[in-house]
């Protein structure tokens, strides 16, 4: 079986996104607007921290889950790609993490 990846589930959204909202729930996010879609994300992001906190791998993996997905569909909600996000990670993991924090502060 072939790895599933980001890619795969961005494309997934794309698809999705472009269906009609009534069998899709990416659909009825988007329609409902980022702000909802954001919304969504950080409540996925708090369910992952309590996850996290509550050391409960298997939870931890599907909250993990959740948060990716919520976070594509804010990208998409607001047309940001997945290769956005990737070209902004090439550009800071092109120095020390300590160095790129350095660097934001006198931006």
């Amino acid at each position: 079986m072939a790895r599933f990846t980001l890619h795969d589930l961005a494309a997934v959204i794309d698809a999705r996104a472009a269906s009609g909202g009534e069998k899709s729930y990416t659909r009825k996010l988007l329609d409902k607007g980022p702000e909802h879609c954001a919304k969504k994300l950080g409540e996925e992001a708090i369910e992952t921290v309590i996850a996290t906190v509550e050391n409960d791998r298997d939870h931890l993996i599907y909250e993990s889950a959740d948060l990716l997905f919520h976070l594509l569909v804010v990208l998409k909600s607001r047309g940001v790609t997945l290769e956005d996000v990737e070209a902004a990670l090439a550009q800071r993991t092109s120095m020390s993490g300590l160095e790129e924090k350095a660097a934001r502060k006198h931006d």
